[in-house]
């Protein structure tokens, strides 16, 4: 670890202490606080006071300066703050502000838009740095804030106060987390640069850095320790790599954030109060009571010693360097001080001062720099085996620390090749890269990039100037060069080669251009210098302007030959820069040029610059077709497309009016504007047909109910329109045109429960929504317009206030289409009116929007949904992009619902489940008692007749009728409770469902074969075949006229016995039946005739039967109807195996027509053969028809 006592300067002028310092994106200037009532702006460079600032009348304690250093902003010991121009004249912008009652901490969000103030009167405030009014109320935060920083991205807001840390949406003003941070007062705090970290300094009780992972506000590792008094101010670099901390005992901590390990400290003569960073990192900036700013370098010496000749050996001022360390030598004689001067003279190619300065050095003490230097001196004057024993002693000094020794190689490396030792040099170099797995793999490309530019100038020198040009793209391409911190990274480099690393870059690529074209490789000297050009700034443009002017005077061979190779060979940068070589060389270039370059830089979409070439053409030939061809696609790909399509007009009138045929045929491959007009509203209306979209939907954008020939006129009034007309007057690209056309018109869907007055159509239709009262309804239909505003969405649909309830074909219409509507939806926003803010987990499920009949299908229709609480923020402040993928939202509305999650995820309508579709809405409600039936049409992908006034049980009836009529699916007969007057199969009411199917023993594999091979000789094969065949040949369960044909298996009972209840609302009884064990059935009915037995029978036309609905999955079939075991004996046994198992009957009772009624039971009826081997010869198979 360093430890400077020396600043390399000191910007002296406050007359009190140094509260605040700040540095300007520019660079170029820094501004001060102080207790001396002033600010103070310097220039960075020349450390000259620019500006003496006075505005406050108490001591300036906080500074802040805008990101993009517009602003600077000033609080003082009695909450008053004062705004001033950060520009170059430092003026008041603003008189003082009465901001707190008392201190105050600030901070600037990162867009500028808002300042942010803390202070000891307990609160935090947000001001508009517009108006420099406050937003909204103050945030009370509890205690005493000392601090408030900004996350880099503005989403954040942290607070350092006495009690803990808080953590602020500024955006919402809402809590995010806090939690204690210090084990007292906690002082101060700063951002990571990637906002991943946050660090707090604390007070003299624990003066230590603690860093908290913003994710999940955890301490990382243990407390930073080494600051023995408050921690006054953090600092991060820009890189995110060190961290400065400033303490009340006089020094300054620096960090390595990666390892939270000292680097180094900087010694004041008094307590220091604030620090920070130089916009590059390289330099820190601290004060305090001393009344100045100190400026420090940052140590970055993976070898050498931080001397005082360090600055002058960077900046290449040997002089200097080499008389600071005499001074040195003269005063205290190191060891040291010798080595740094034999590098000095190295430098300097005084090889013979710099061995003796090396021996003598290692003479006083032998060290690692003393035998570098060294190893150094000798490489100088070509003693290599010497160098190499050298640079081996010098290993010994390594205290074996593998990231010393590997640069320790590479300075060895650097001296042999300097030496001309050039293949040891890349074979060290090599296998320092390939050998050395925790090696700096970066420092080691950087050397060898640096070592390849040396042998192309070498080349260069020696006229080889393809081997030159290969052995700078080689450099280039390694990609060494392009850290902005390469130069900081690498100091040592500088400091014992010279190494200029900072104008590397433009070096080797002005050396590339040069040699290429000495090469006579015009193309590739061309693309080079449009490569370099293209990535530098003004300022270095300016800086090889000399350059840049001699070598484009000698590129004066013609390029369009090349270019039109390079066009049809779609290198299109190649061809512009041909192109550009030629036109620049010609007095007076062709159109014939200006058009192939046009077509390049359209293939390269650089928009602008296509259209004025295609300019030239029209210019340069007006009669032409072609420039107007090119200026419409240049326009086009700008956005200037009713340009774009009047330029394609013209084009289109100079193709009908060319003198030649083959001209005119041109025109056949093009679209007036008018018919692709006609193409895309072809589209549109598909896209909007009621199957697909909703019939109305509001305007997000003004807030005004739009139907269909309002959304078409809004869509032909778009930018997105014009586009589209003008890129199918080229080509017709269907797929693109529904593309955008369905992208354009998607809308968001609105599910939520009725409450109160809802807005309805009347109450919208020729208003703007925005404009209404916000009260009831409406409010909360201006929250979701809003909403869907922000994501992004034109169009918004709400049942309220969408549909015109007093038009029943209409509303047909729309009940029967609502389920696709919500699926075709691109998003649907579930609106919990009675979740409040801040809700935890369990919230949804409670609400009473889950206790809706139409919500249902509302939330499984949609391929995205996204639950809003009251306050229209998002539930659980989950912000995954659809709540369908939030595991824990997911699994809230699985519990609630009984709906598996990955049902609600992968939701397909039909009737396959039906049972369990139906046990899902089975505790809905619904305010109009036909709605329970018709908000399920859409999740069994019905279309029936909606009729409000029929009864409950007729609608609910005629949906149960569709299912099994178009199914064949009899598991909607499972039920238990009162049967419906529909039909008696149904149940009167959908919470019959409510109750689990009933539930079955099962047999496993080996349990089925083990039975199975039991029968094998007790039941025979015919009898056994006959039965299969018979039940295979049974048609489906059918409807007609409310009347169930329903194939089954049937057992008369023979004897029916009442046993004697407590409750006598309900029946039990006692029955029999041939072959079947005896069973209990609990019922409201009772049944007539009553009793009867075998002695006593019932009449025939009053027979009761127990049956077992007929259901082919018996069979065992897959679904293309194979049987899964291809031997008819196997088959037809297991069949026997099955039937022979409990199964859940239906009672039945004979009528006097002759068709039967189903007696509903309390219980599931549960019955079984007594043998299964008489299965085959008991069996009673029909088709019963049921009222």
């Amino acid at each position: 670890m360093s430890e400077l006592t020396i600043p390399l300067r000191e910007f002296k002028g406050h007359e009190g202490w140094v509260r605040a310092v700040a540095v300007f994106p520019d660079k170029r200037r820094i501004v001060t606080t102080s207790d001396d009532k002033t600010l103070r702006l310097w220039d960075l460079r020349t450390g000259v006071v620019l500006k003496k600032m006075r505005g406050h009348r108490r001591e300036v304690m906080e500074l802040a300066v805008s990101r993009d250093g517009q602003l600077i902003a000033s609080g003082d010991y009695d909450g008053e703050v004062v705004v001033w121009y950060g520009l170059e004249t430092g003026e008041l912008l603003t008189q003082s502000i009465k901001a707190h009652s008392n201190w105050v901490s600030l901070d600037f969000s990162p867009d500028g838009t808002v300042l942010a103030t803390g202070s000891w009167d307990n609160t935090t405030k947000l001001w508009n740095t517009k108006t420099w009014e406050q937003q909204g109320n103050p945030i009370e935060c509890g205690s005493q804030v000392n601090c408030v920083r900004y996350s880099p991205s503005g989403e954040l807001l942290a607070t350092a106060t006495f009690n803990n840390i808080q953590i602020y949406n500024p955006g919402t003003r809402t809590w995010v987390a806090s939690f204690k941070g210090h084990t007292s007062y906690n002082i101060s705090l700063t951002w990571t640069p990637d906002g991943t970290r946050l660090l707090t300094g604390g007070d003299n009780s624990d003066p230590t850095v603690r860093e908290w992972d913003t994710t999940t506000w955890q301490q990382v590792g243990n407390p930073w320790t080494g600051h023995t008094s408050t921690i006054s101010a953090i600092a991060v670099n820009p890189a995110g790599t060190f961290v400065a901390s400033s303490s009340d005992v006089q020094h300054v901590c620096l960090w390595q954030l990666s390892d939270r390990r000292t680097v180094a400290t900087f010694k004041h003569t008094s307590p220091t109060i604030c620090v920070t960073f130089s916009v590059d990192g390289s330099h820190i900036l601290s004060g305090g009571q001393d009344k100045m700013i100190s400026e420090w370098a940052v140590p970055n010496s993976k070898i050498l010693a931080i001397t005082t000749a360090r600055s002058a050996c960077m900046n290449g001022d040997l002089s200097t360097a080499e008389g600071l360390l005499t001074q040195d030598i003269n005063a205290n004689n190191s060891y040291t001080s010798y080595a740094h001067r034999s590098f000095v003279m190295a430098r300097k190619h005084d090889w013979d001062h710099a061995l003796l300065d090396a021996i003598e050095s290692i003479s006083i003490q032998p060290s690692l720099t003393g035998y570098i230097s060294k190893g150094i001196a000798l490489c100088g004057k070509g003693r290599i085996l010497e160098a190499r024993a050298a640079f081996d002693v010098a290993s010994m000094y390594t205290d074996q620390d593998s990231e010393t020794i590997h640069f320790l190689l590479l300075i060895k490396a650097i001296a042999l090749f300097n030496s001309d030792q050039h293949n040891e040099a890349n074979l060290l170099l090599k296998e320092l890269t390939t050998g050395c797995p925790n090696a700096d793999t970066r420092a080691c490309h950087l050397v060898e990039a640096y070592l390849l530019v040396q042998l192309g100038l070498k080349a260069l020198d020696g006229m080889r100037y393809d081997e030159a040009a290969n052995h700078f793209t080689t450099a280039i391409n390694s990609g060494a060069f392009s850290s902005t911190f390469t130069h900081q990274i690498y100091e040592d480099l500088v400091v014992l080669f010279g190494w200029d690393l900072d104008s590397l870059w433009q070096k080797v690529h002005q050396k590339r251009c040069d040699a290429l074209l000495w090469a006579g490789r015009f193309p590739d000297a061309i693309n080079s210098y449009r490569c370099m050009m293209d990535n530098i700034d003004e300022t270095m443009k300016d800086s090889c302007l000399e350059w840049s002017n001699a070598f484009t005077e000698k590129c004066s061979a013609p390029f369009l030959t090349s270019g039109d190779t390079a066009l049809a060979a779609s290198k299109f940068d190649r061809a512009i820069d041909l192109y550009s070589a030629a036109i620049n060389l010609l007095t007076s270039p062709s159109d014939a040029a200006f058009a192939k370059r046009s077509k390049a830089k359209l293939e390269k979409t650089l928009w602008d610059d296509a259209l004025l070439d295609a300019q030239r053409v029209t210019e340069l030939n007006p009669s032409s077709h072609i420039g107007y061809n090119l200026k419409h696609a240049a326009l086009h790909g700008a956005g200037r497309y009713d340009e774009a399509i009047q330029a394609f007009r013209i084009m289109l009138s100079k193709l009908d009016n060319a003198p030649d045929t083959e001209t005119r045929r041109l025109r056949d491959q093009y679209l007036s504007p008018s018919e692709a007009d006609r193409i895309i509203r072809t589209v549109i209306y598909d896209q909007l047909d009621t199957a697909r979209a909703p019939l109305r939907v509001l305007n997000t954008t003004n807030g005004l109910l739009c139907d269909r020939d309002a959304q078409i006129s809004t869509f032909k009034a778009s930018i997105q329109y014009r586009e589209l007309v003008s890129s199918t007057i080229t080509h017709i690209q269907m797929k693109r045109i529904k593309d955008v056309v369905m992208t354009y018109f998607q809308y968001v869907m609105l599910s939520h429960r009725w409450e109160g007055k809802e807005p309805l159509l009347q109450d919208i239709q020729g208003n703007v929504v925005y404009e209404l009262d916000p009260v009831g309804g409406i409010k909360n239909l201006q929250s979701f317009c809003k909403t869907a505003r922000d994501l992004g969405y034109r169009w918004a649909w709400s049942d309220t206030c969408c549909i015109d309830k007093n038009n029943d074909v209409e509303l047909q219409a729309s009940i029967k289409s609502m389920f696709i509507w919500y699926h075709h939806s691109v998003l649907t926003v579930v609106y919990l009116s009675d979740v409040p803010p801040l809700s935890k987990s369990g919230a949804l499920a409670k609400s009473a929007w889950n206790t809706r009949g139409w919500t249902v299908q509302e939330f499984l229709a949609p391929k995205i949904i996204l639950f809003y609480q009251k306050n229209w923020t998002l539930y659980l402040n989950d912000r995954t992009p659809n709540h369908k993928d939030s595991f824990t939202i997911m699994q809230e509305l699985e519990y609630a619902t009984g709906i598996d999650r990955r049902a609600v995820v992968a939701f397909r309508p039909g009737m396959r489940g039906a049972r369990e579709k139906l046990r899902w809405a089975s505790t809905r409600i619904t305010t109009l008692q036909e709605d329970i039936a018709y908000s399920l049409f859409g999740i069994f992908g019905v279309r029936l007749r909606v009729d409000y006034g029929e009864k409950k049980q007729n609608a609910f009836g005629r949906l149960l009728q569709e299912i099994v009529a178009q199914s064949g699916d009899i598991t909607a007969l499972d039920w238990i409770g009162k049967p419906s007057e529909f039909n008696s199969c149904f149940p009167a009411d959908i919470t019959s469902y409510e109750a689990p199917p009933c539930k079955l023993p099962s047999l496993s594999e080996n349990e089925i074969q083990s039975l199975v091979s039991s029968l094998r000789d007790v039941v025979t094969l015919e009898s056994a075949l006959e039965l299969y065949q018979t039940l295979d040949s049974l048609s489906a369960p059918r409807f007609a006229h409310r009347r169930l044909h329903l194939p089954c298996i049937v057992f008369p009972i023979t004897e029916a016995r009442r046993k004697v209840e407590r409750d006598q609302d309900t029946n039990m009884y006692e029955l029999k039946s041939d072959g079947l064990c005896d069973l209990q059935v609990t019922t409201a009915d009772r049944l007539i005739p009553f009793p009867f037995s075998p002695a006593r029978p019932p009449p025939a036309w009053q027979t009761i039967l127990l049956v077992l609905p007929w259901s082919r999955h018996l069979l065992e079939l897959h679904d293309n109807y194979e049987p899964v075991y291809s031997d008819s004996h196997s088959r037809a046994l297991r069949l026997i195996v099955r039937l022979g198992q409990p199964f859940s009957g239906l009672l039945l009772a004979r009528l006097r027509d002759g068709e039967f009624e189903r007696i509903a039971s309390d219980r599931d009826i549960v019955a079984q053969v007594k043998d299964m081997t008489s299965v085959d010869n008991m069996m009673d198979i029909r088709t019963l028809e049921i009222l």
